[in-house]
């Protein structure tokens, strides 16, 4: 699809088909498209969790202010920021040494400066993951219209409860939801609300 159509037909969608399903190869098409998004360092530092099973959609439901979407999307993906990524456990680091063919230097450069940018408190490190993911979020609701896929992103949600019913770690953060199915074409949106533009938000220094 044309980009400049993928902007202006994607719409949170806040009713989907309960009958249409998300199957699996769909679903990692979507994400495996939707990581070509950038990340610092191309760090990646996040996952996704798919909440799928009916038991989980219900304990998700909870957790997100009871927003029906969450029970009539097939799949809502609960979008994790690794606030360590940056470290060196993460394996980009060793594919970052053969791309850059060996040059050890260069990547012990790169890791230092990555310690410093985002590891040195824990503000630089909870803004690492959530702007990294926040840009695999965006990548992704764009990936799934390109396959025909409606979304909805949610913020407004139980984010420590999520932390702990879902199993994070203490260095990951949830950043948001995003429910992925089919628009319910029975019921109607709103029409789109206009957007400030460049002259509103710019300011040019």
């Amino acid at each position: 699809m044309e980009t400049k159509i993928l902007f202006r037909e994607r719409r949170s969608v806040t009713f989907f088909n309960k009958d249409r399903d998300i199957n699996d190869q769909l679903l990692e098409e979507i994400i495996n498209l939707a990581v070509e998004a950038p990340s610092a360092f191309n760090l990646q530092p996040w996952r996704i969790i798919v909440v799928k099973t009916e038991e989980n959609r219900q304990k998700l439901f909870k957790l997100a202010n009871q927003q029906d979407k969450v029970l009539e999307a097939p799949v809502t993906l609960i979008i994790v920021g690794n606030k360590e990524g940056y470290s060196e456990k993460n394996p980009v680091w060793t594919e970052m040494l053969q791309s850059v063919g060996g040059d050890e230097q260069m990547v012990s450069g790169a890791k230092e400066a990555a310690a410093f940018l985002y590891g040195s408190s824990d503000e630089r490190k909870l803004k690492f993951a959530e702007s990294n993911a926040g840009l695999l979020s965006m990548a992704i609701m764009i990936a799934a219209k390109e396959f025909g896929v409606d979304s909805h992103p949610m913020s407004g949600i139980d984010f420590d409860g999520i932390h702990k019913e879902f199993d994070l770690t203490e260095g990951e953060s949830v950043v948001m939801t995003i429910s992925l199915g089919f628009y319910d074409e029975s019921r109607q949106l709103y029409p789109r609300r206009p957007r400030r533009l460049f002259k509103e938000i710019t300011t040019v220094v």
